[in-house]
């Protein structure tokens, strides 16, 4: 390691205050400080302050700081001339900087002091960009992930050293970079936090004078510093012949994965039908822990070497990535078979290196887009993909993402066409062997001849793929957002500094463009007004209605309810259609007539914008094309479900349009056409112990498929523990969520991860909001849907937290994947009815009611028993998984249909009364303790 800091000390300072609000009366109660030298931490600080005022309860609970811990300390009076002395002549250094070095600042002013002047770095930014894959940049996460020894989290004096020895890595790491990636770090720098980039410019500028020539796995392109590309190694077509008899299977596995007759049966049960030439398609329930994916995996792989690829759809990214670094490398080894394998996704999860560079020199970014700039420069050095995802980013609505992500098209002749991501990938999975999608994926592109001739197909996490074929075939006009376009083009062209009209001079042609597009746009904002009159005029022949939380009305129409024929909307559609070509073409040659004159001052940033508002016309375009070809075909009209979503009740041109498939056999007929011998493998397909309710949702009548349901490999009686509480208010009463808080609170204190299965988002709000600050809880990081950030960073707070609770409906029953976190306890609010509020579902519902289907019988009840299935699969994963499942709806002793529920639990249900929970709570927890032990 080099030593580009040594003579300079850093002060890593970690502040616990009353409050984050510097003037609201708050104050350090705790000061923490290490000092670094020469990449060492030499020394720490710890004092404990009195703030002459109480300590919120929130604050308690977080830093286990109490009342009587500050009750007897000095104030900062006293401790303010040691603070000065430590932190003279040193760099400042604070996870979160712009929080502490102000606040002790403002603390060091009220006392007379001056305010310090030391240079201040973050290791957030920091962190952020030297670690850019990191799930999480949370102090306590980052000490555990990088494994530095942290005793005390949310502790000053603990923190502090944390924070002490994340600046060391972070100093390491960013000292290995290659010189033309610090170049450029150092160049962006300027932008970040108080003086962190003093950090990038001292490790670039003193590493530039040293030769350092470029490693052997790096290449560069322009300024840009890329991992070299690897590519498939073709099979080598040898003959490879599935071990039919189980001793072969035995020596295959020896060594390498245990040998379970479950297991073992169901593989023969798959092989047998992938090699029958009669069968098209077979459904496989696997209970979870069986290893259904090496089952199928094993099976289809010895027929791969006859030039037919395997295809694989799973419903997440979760399990995409699970397949392809864990399951698919596992049967390699274990079967000793030279197969490749990829992951197919749409091109927008692949950076565009193109576009990246050119983000690189336009105007300065904001805050958020520089840091993301640099984490990316950083990644490129280790990324063999350019797979966005692997950035770990919990969402992709920066403003950047619109430029770097790659649009899909062939790249020929830019800088960087040899090394273009998606065009790399899409020729790995012309060569490869397997390929592993999601299920939206496939539904859009299962004509992609990406999948080579008659290829195999296996639909993983089979009871997902109808609701998510019907979900991709969802689509929308929604007319505010097409206001918005409308009024920024608008502004591009005639209001802005560097505004189209500003730079036409005396361009005849330009100025022509710009005279007749402004009444053009006016005219075609008119057209959408009306548009959205005429579909607020229809709202009492609405099927369903339904307040959302945000004040918005969702309205659920039939369509011949919606667009009665030679109505105002289909008027006033095709005038739209006429409207909205007329202005995507003349902004079109507007743009056209930019880029070809040599006189005209238009910045790359101006008709980059012009083309992203063009693209924006393109798509609405499509979107008004789809919905005049649906409401013209009346056969169309009645297998599609509409929905307004109206933002303001009382104003029309609030309105916006979306409509939904409500028969999708079709569409799923085509896609089963495109592959042969099609598995549906998953832990919940059947209902009432057939399949009856899948085959129907999957239109797989016509191809009569085989079905099977495997055994499981262990014993799940010695790994689940059901119980249920009879007395519980009904669900209907407020008191039901209540006493849902009061267990909570109450009866979960020996419990690590707690899931709790709600049905309402509304009723996740309240039990959140009621519990969060509890002190009962002060060790749990509680997490809740729709407020605490995305469901996948949910997801990967609750695995990172020693111990954490969330909150979850909706996707959480089944959609989000737990792998490797250990869920000891999950319970169940109610029963997982669908809301029939929901428009999707009154709109499905009505479709069944009218071809004279028992709705209850036939799709609720069936939905609900598949949900539920799921809910418990959440906590037995596999057979290392020990828990309770805890039901809270006495629904299931009182209703005819509870029976239906009760006979799909694979063990006996306790059911007691709720005085007995905790006990019964506790009692697991220490059985468990003693049997570990």
């Amino acid at each position: 390691m080099s030593h580009i800091f040594k003579n300079n000390t850093f002060a890593v300072v970690d502040l616990e205050t009353t409050g984050t609000s510097r003037s609201d009366n708050n104050h350090i109660i705790q000061f923490g400080c290490a000092i670094v030298k020469n990449m060492e931490v030499v020394k720490t600080y710890s004092f404990m302050i009195n703030p002459h005022r109480e300590i919120p309860l929130s604050v308690q609970n977080l830093t286990g700081i109490s009342n009587d811990d500050v009750a007897n300390e000095k104030d900062f009076s006293y401790y303010a001339p040691k603070i000065i002395e430590i932190l003279k002549d040193t760099v400042f250094v604070a996870h979160n900087v712009e929080f502490d070095f102000p606040f002790l600042n403002y603390e060091l002013m009220q006392y007379g002091y001056e305010s310090l002047t030391n240079k201040a770095i973050d290791t957030v930014e920091l962190t952020k960009i030297a670690f850019p894959t990191l799930p999480s940049y949370k102090l306590s996460d980052l000490t555990s992930r990088l494994k530095i020894k942290h005793l005390n989290p949310h502790k000053a004096d603990s923190d502090a050293y944390g924070t002490a020895v994340l600046l060391i890595d972070d100093i390491k790491r960013l000292e290995q970079l290659p010189q033309a990636t610090l170049n450029t770090l150092s160049s962006l720098s300027h932008g970040l936090v108080r003086d962190t980039s003093w950090i990038f410019t001292e490790i670039a500028d003193t590493l530039r004078k040293t030769k350092r020539p470029l490693p052997k796995e790096y290449m560069q392109v322009r300024n840009i510093i890329l991992q070299k590309q690897t590519h498939n190694i073709a099979s080598n077509g040898e003959d490879h012949k599935f071990p039919i008899e189980n001793t072969a299977k035995r020596r295959l596995f020896k060594g390498k994965i245990n040998y379970r007759k479950a297991q073992v049966e169901l593989i023969d049960h798959i092989h047998d039908f992938v090699v029958n030439p009669n069968e098209r398609a077979m459904l496989v329930e696997s209970p979870n822990g069986t290893g259904k994916t090496f089952s199928y995996l094993f099976s289809y792989a010895y027929q791969l070497y006859s030039s037919r690829k395997l295809v694989i759809s799973t419903p997440t990214k979760v399990l995409q990535d699970q397949i392809l670094t864990r399951e698919i490398p596992q049967m390699l080894k274990i079967t000793n078979l030279d197969l490749t394998a990829e992951v197919v996704k749409a091109s927008s999860h692949y950076l565009d290196l193109d576009g990246f560079v050119q983000s690189l020199f336009q105007s300065s970014p904001n805050k958020p887009t520089l840091v993301l700039q640099m984490q990316i420069l950083v990644w490129l050095t280790q990324t063999k993909t350019g797979d966005l995802d692997e950035l770990q980013l919990t969402n992709y609505k920066a403003p950047l993402f619109s430029q770097i992500q790659h649009p899909g098209d062939a790249r020929v002749g830019s800088n960087f066409a040899e090394v273009d991501f998606w065009n790399l990938a899409r020729q790995k999975q012309e060569q490869t062997d397997i390929l592993v999608t999601n299920h939206s994926y496939l539904a859009n592109h299962y004509n992609d001849s990406i999948w080579g001739q008659n290829p195999y197909l296996v639909i993983d996490e089979a009871h997902r793929f109808a609701d998510n074929v019907t979900t991709s075939r969802n689509n929308a006009l929604h007319f505010e957002s097409l206001w918005g376009v409308l009024s920024h083009l608008r502004n591009l062209l005639y209001y802005k500094d560097d505004s189209v009209k500003e730079i036409a001079n005396n361009d005849v042609q330009l100025n022509f463009l710009l005279k007749n597009l402004d009444p053009d746009i006016l005219e075609l904002i008119q057209v959408i007004n009306r548009l959205q009159q005429a579909l607020y005029k229809q709202k009492e022949f609405a099927t369903g209605e339904n307040y959302l939380p945000n004040g918005s009305l969702q309205l659920s129409f039939e369509g011949a309810n919606l667009f009665p024929k030679n109505g105002a909307f289909i008027t006033s559609l095709e005038e739209f259609e006429r409207k909205l070509e007329q202005v995507r073409q003349n902004t079109n040659q507007l743009l056209f007539q930019l880029y070809n004159s040599q006189n005209l001052a238009a910045t790359d940033e101006l008709l980059s914008d012009l083309t992203d508002q063009i693209d924006r016309l393109d798509y609405y375009m499509e979107k008004c094309y789809q919905l005049a070809d649906i409401i013209s075909d009346e056969n169309k009209l009645m297998d599609e479900g509409f929905v307004l979503i109206i933002t303001n009740p009382d104003d029309p041109l609030s309105t916006n349009l979306s409509w939904l498939k409500l028969d999708i056999s079709h569409e799923l007929k085509q896609i089963y056409q495109r592959f042969d011998h099609i598995l549906f493998i998953s832990a919940t397909l059947t209902s009432d112990h057939n399949f009856d309710f899948t085959i129907n949702q999957l239109s797989l009548s016509d191809l009569h498929p085989q079905t099977y349901i495997g055994n499981s490999t262990f014993d799940i009686k010695k790994h689940l523990e059901v119980l249920s509480v009879k007395d519980m208010p009904s669900v209907d009463e407020d008191a039901h969520d209540k006493m849902l808080e009061n267990i909570l609170l109450n009866d979960i204190s020996t419990k690590s991860h707690v899931l709790v299965l709600m049905t309402n988002l509304d009723k996740i709000h309240d039990v959140f909001l009621n519990i969060m600050n509890a002190p009962e809880l002060k060790d749990f990081e509680i997490l809740a849907q729709g407020l605490s950030g995305s469901n996948n960073r949910i997801a990967k707070r609750f695995a990172i937290a020693k111990k954490a609770i969330i909150l979850g409906a909706d996707s959480f029953w089944e959609g989000i994947d737990f792998h490797n976190c250990g869920i000891d306890t999950v319970i169940i609010s109610k029963i997982p009815f669908e809301s029939p509020d929901q428009p999707e579902v009154r709109l499905r519902q009505r479709k069944l009611e009218n071809k004279g289907i028992n709705v209850f019988e036939k799709d609720t009840l069936p939905r609900a028993i598949i949900k539920f299935r799921q809910g418990m699969g959440r906590l037995i994963r596999g057979e290392n998984d020990h828990g309770q499942f805890v039901i809270l709806d006495s629904r299931l002793w009182t209703k005819n249909y509870g029976s239906a529920f009760l006979s799909t639990i694979p063990v006996k249900v306790e059911k007691f009364n709720l005085k007995e929970l905790h006990k019964k709570l506790e009692n697991y927890d220490q059985r468990r303790h003693k049997t570990d032990h």
